[in-house]
């Protein structure tokens, strides 16, 4: 049985659910930014990740740990 993405990736699921934040993913050429991967809030951009990944899952990895210490910056856990 494959894990849930909460199990697999807590930093993200906290994001979304609990700071209700969002993450953007992909590449959008009308704008100034270039990485791949994303985490925003109604404050702006506050994490994002290199303009490019090997794979999804090594930018989702990357994304969890960097919302790690983003998270922990805000509320101090």
């Amino acid at each position: 049985m494959a894990n849930s993405i909460e199990d697999t990736y807590p930093n993200i699921a906290r994001w979304v659910n609990e700071h209700e934040g969002w993450i953007e993913i992909g590449y959008d050429l009308d704008s100034p930014l270039s990485s791949f991967i994303r985490a925003l809030d109604s404050g702006g951009t506050l994490w994002q990740g290199k303009d490019s990944y090997g794979s999804l899952d090594e930018a989702l990895q990357e994304l969890d740990s960097g919302l790690a210490q983003v998270l922990q910056e805000i509320y101090g856990e």
